[in-house]
């Protein structure tokens, strides 16, 4: 089976709802069957046909282009295939997703990866805010699944997290891993204000020169966790570039967040 590549027409600041861009619903189908497949340009409702142009069929493989940033919902809960985006995309991409690969070839919106199931998000840009969290009203987010980001991120990454893997080479703003459940979140630039607010279990690991703590969080021992040893080695393999010193150093263990469960740990590198 061949690619689907599918071609914004025209540039525009109104929202499109596309959630039927996803693997699961261009496998079995004809070139023409995709471009009926249902959007929302705004309110209104039209086909993928009229926003898109579409090259290819049957297949789970697909290509979007085009300036995506107001284009919502790309691959969401897929479970299967690849999507490739040329170019930034707009929100809740891949969100409840459970199987196959979304790869960013520029920057996403916000609440990318939302209460993930599986797979994997790699974006090549910047990601906007909630990244792998949960939606407003909702006890838990990301269940599995990696998510990593090459550029920075914004609040409130993998918030209410409870299993699975973000993690993100740049900055990141406050909150991240507020109200944890499990999981893991790697941060190799600056850890911003008020990290693990809430956290029940989990481990948030800070790389950076600077990490501004919550007073419910205890200092408990500097040391050389065994099971990071794997993690990061895992991240070279797949060609991120971790440095040998991470993979050998010490870091700084704080228990907490004291006012939840208490179980939560946040590694932060020890540069002595």
């Amino acid at each position: 089976m061949s690619g689907v590549t599918l071609r914004l027409k025209e540039s525009t600041t109104i929202p499109i709802e596309a959630d039927s861009i996803c693997p699961d619903r261009f496998v079995g189908r004809s070139q023409a069957e995709i471009e009926a497949l249902p959007a929302f340009y705004g309110r209104r409702k039209v086909t993928l046909g009229d926003l898109f142009a579409v090259e290819g069929e049957d297949s789970d493989n697909l290509i979007v282009e085009g300036d995506l940033r107001h284009v919502k919902k790309i691959g969401q809960r897929m479970t299967r295939g690849r999507i490739t985006v040329r170019g930034d995309v707009g929100m809740h991409l891949g969100a409840y997703m459970s199987g196959g690969e979304i790869m960013v070839e520029g920057n996403a919106g916000d609440w990318a990866g939302a209460h993930m199931q599986g797979g994997r998000i790699w974006i090549k840009g910047n990601a906007g805010h909630l990244l792998g969290a949960a939606y407003r009203g909702e006890k838990r987010g990301v269940n599995r699944g990696v998510i990593v980001v090459e550029g920075n991120a914004g609040r409130e990454i993998g918030a209410q997290m409870r299993r699975g893997l973000i993690v993100v080479l740049g900055d990141v703003g406050d909150f991240a891993g507020a109200k944890m459940i499990a999981g893991t979140v790697f941060v190799f630039g600056r850890l911003g204000a008020r990290a693990g607010a809430g956290m029940k279990r989990g481990t948030i690991v800070a790389f950076g020169d600077h990490a501004e703590l919550l007073p419910t969080y205890r200092y408990e021992c500097r040391f050389q966790p065994v099971f990071l040893r794997y993690y990061l080695l895992r991240l070279r393999e797949w060609g991120l570039p971790i440095h040998d010193e991470y993979v050998e150093g010490f870091y700084r263990r704080y228990h907490g967040d004291l006012t939840a469960l208490g179980k939560g740990e946040i590694l932060i590198y020890d540069q002595r």
